[in-house]
């Protein structure tokens, strides 16, 4: 029986990818305003080739994109970016469609919530808290000094024994097969791929389910509970 649901946070929970494509698109703006000779779609998709690279939440692509770009760094041009990322990321963050009324009634039906994300401790704390989340999750796991990031089943196993279930007694969601699915996998999790956030279409992990919308998540667990119950 299904006790509890752990959840990616970016692009998961959170339209993280709204923010960055907007924001990326104004930093792009700025550093060309700025001095930048490149087409504007060029840099875009160089950018992301980056984040492809290095990782979505990379903290010196700015750096990496203008030693591609031009071959060195342009302080002025990369703080300009800096500055106009910082700007629009503040106003796009928010939480997908339903998603608060889906978790409403996930907790009416007793279910423990967690978060199990890539993101810094503090960082992943302070979209929580800025959307009001904060008082739907029973554990918070993300990343710190000297800890393990997804597909290490050290972060998995961290939010079970707080919430004290077992993994086949859990349903883990995420956007990123080979970190989100592939993790909950190896612990034994039911597995559920959230295809609407998926930034670079990845899908090479095996999954129990997948859904292009939140509320589907409600779905899912109704037909297990109808199934739990056959047994």
């Amino acid at each position: 029986m299904i006790k509890a649901v752990l959840f990616d946070l970016d692009n998961t929970l959170i339209d993280y990818s709204t923010m960055k494509n907007k924001s990326v698109e104004a930093a792009v703006d700025a550093m060309i305003v700025n001095g930048l000779s490149m087409d504007k779609k060029k840099a875009i998709e160089l950018m992301f080739e980056l984040y492809k690279t290095h990782g979505i939440e990379y903290q010196r692509i700015f750096q990496k994109f203008l030693k591609k770009a031009i071959g060195k760094i342009d302080y002025k041009i990369m703080c300009s970016g800096i500055v106009a990322y910082r700007r629009i990321k503040e106003g796009y963050i928010k939480p997908y469609p339903n998603v608060k009324t889906i978790f409403e009634e996930l907790k009416k039906r007793g279910l423990k919530l967690g978060v199990v994300s890539d993101a810094p401790i503090i960082q992943a704390w302070l979209r929580i808290c800025g959307l009001r989340l904060q008082d739907y999750f029973d554990v918070v796991i993300g990343r710190s000094r000297n800890s393990k990031s997804k597909p290490h089943p050290l972060p998995f196993k961290k939010a079970l024994k707080a919430m004290k279930v077992k993994p086949e007694q859990v349903i883990f969601v995420g956007d990123n097969p080979e970190r989100d699915i592939a993790g909950a996998n190896r612990l034994g999790m039911t597995t559920v791929l959230a295809k609407y956030g998926q930034v670079f279409g990845h899908e090479f992990e095996f999954h129990n389910f997948s859904i292009n919308k939140f509320p589907e998540l409600l779905e899912i667990i109704n037909l297990l509970k109808k199934n739990a119950g056959k047994d």
